[in-house]
């Protein structure tokens, strides 16, 4: 007797043809292939092939004496001031002494820093894109250089990405903010610069005073505050902190003023004092 099946031997009840893989989708699979003959395993190995279905990165044909870590001409263009908090320890870059440092025999990784503004702390980066690296005495040694060196190519790189770097406008009534809050990581370190200073100055000045905050790196606020305004100081400084408080690199959280283009710390008293 002859035995009926219902259905067609080569597929299964979901209709799927099992037993003919040339009908089925590969996808995103490479290319099937059919091995003629055993593998020679004492053939030399294409570096170039894949892995798993995976390509090799190709590697960098740089060196690694051109890192900017070892290389002073790379690391010059790269380098920028960056504010840190008061405590912040470190050699101090305008008593370091090079000649001093080589005849010790141990490294020298402690930061180069600069003393910033009313205890706030200048050390130096060089910016490696998404990480910061930053410079210390074996940089100093490496490159070779006069310690001043560093400090005049950071802050001449400051100043012409400062040149271009936008500031963020806010009015609310007879209040105005400004900030520079681009996330590059030079924000707060620009009130380093004259010429900022001289602008926030001119946007602010000429209603009232202008206080400044810098609670953390990557943020630079100013405000004007009027005569009459009784709040704006306290919720200035309320802000102020709170930026602070929830930062990564948090930098002071003190009010500060400009008064004739030299920033000091806000009294709350007219005509604030260093």
């Amino acid at each position: 007797m002859e035995h009926e099946s219902g259905g067609d031997s080569g597929k299964d009840r979901g209709g799927s043809d099992y037993g003919n893989d040339a009908g089925r989708d590969v996808g995103d699979e490479p290319a099937p292939s059919i091995r003629d003959a055993a593998p020679d395993y004492l053939s030399p190995i294409d570096a170039s092939g894949r892995v798993s279905g995976h390509v090799p990165p190709r590697e960098s044909a740089a060196s690694v004496s051109e890192s900017p870590e070892q290389d002073w001409g790379h690391a010059r263009s790269l380098l920028y001031p960056v504010l840190r908090p008061a405590g912040t320890a470190g050699m101090r870059l305008d008593t370091v002494d090079p000649s001093t440092l080589a005849a010790a025999s141990h490294s020298h990784a402690q930061p180069l820093i600069d003393e910033g503004p009313h205890g706030l702390v200048v050390v130096y980066a060089i910016h490696a894109g998404a990480f910061d690296v930053i410079v210390n005495g074996d940089h100093l040694l490496t490159w070779a250089i006069p310690p001043a060196e560093i400090r005049s190519a950071a802050f001449a790189n400051l100043a012409a990405w400062s040149a271009n770097a936008p500031w963020t406008d806010e009015v609310s009534g007879d209040r105005r903010l400004v900030s520079s809050d681009t996330g590059d990581g030079w924000d707060a370190v620009r009130i380093l610069l004259p010429d900022v200073r001289a602008h926030l100055a001119g946007e602010l000045a000429s209603t009232g005073r202008v206080l400044v905050g810098v609670p953390e790196r990557h943020l630079l606020v100013a405000g004007t505050l009027s005569a009459g305004d009784t709040e704006f100081a306290a919720l200035f400084a309320d802000f102020v902190v709170d930026q602070s408080s929830g930062a990564d690199e948090p930098v002071d959280q003190r009010v500060f003023e400009l008064v004739d283009g030299v920033l000091v710390p806000f009294t709350g008293a007219t005509g604030a004092s260093g």
